[in-house]
């Protein structure tokens, strides 16, 4: 049985303790919680599974090598009710026999985007023909925008360092 959502792992004396590189840019740009707040509707609009999206940006903070993703990606998908199993068989999905066709395809996706491809194309027509078959146009954006959601906010996350585990408005030192 699934449990309701959690933004965030809770935090810990581990977590309470650590420190940000930088406050929280809001005091500085302020706009920055509208673009934000949009991107993370456009998430939430219900098109594609959240344990989806999760997945997909758990394997993108993999990638990066974010802790701040990771720690949080993971929190969330425990917060759906994801087994553990899932969780952590995202860093081989390719092996695991866990996913769907359509998360494989998410995962695949994610990375393709992140991943230098000097031989050519990182989304090449073969990638992007059998992502088209799993998902429809607007399920295709919003897969698009569950990676540009990482995207956008992979600078703040490798050079800023927010506190792993720490809920959003709380998880930069002051």
């Amino acid at each position: 049985m699934a449990t309701p959502a959690t933004p965030a792992t809770p935090a810990t004396p581990a977590t309470t303790a650590r420190r940000s590189r930088m406050p929280s840019p809001l005091p500085f740009l302020p706009e920055l919680a509208q673009v934000g707040e949009g991107l993370h509707q456009a998430l939430r609009n219900g098109v594609i599974p959240p344990a989806t999206v999760h997945l997909l940006q758990l394997r993108a903070g993999q990638l990066l090598g974010s802790t701040y993703f990771t720690v949080r990606e993971t929190g969330s998908l425990r917060g759906l009710g994801e087994p553990e199993e899932r969780i952590t068989a995202v860093a081989t999905w390719r092996d695991a026999t866990c996913f769907t066709a359509a998360e494989r395809i998410a995962l695949e996706l994610v990375e393709a985007v992140l991943t230098p491809n000097p031989a050519g194309e990182r989304v090449p027509d073969e990638l992007y023909a059998r992502a088209a078959a799993h998902y429809d146009d607007r399920e295709m954006w919003s897969l698009i925008m569950a990676i540009a959601h990482i995207g956008f906010f992979t600078p703040a996350a490798l050079i800023a360092k927010p506190i792993p585990g720490m809920p959003p408005g709380q998880n930069y030192s002051a």
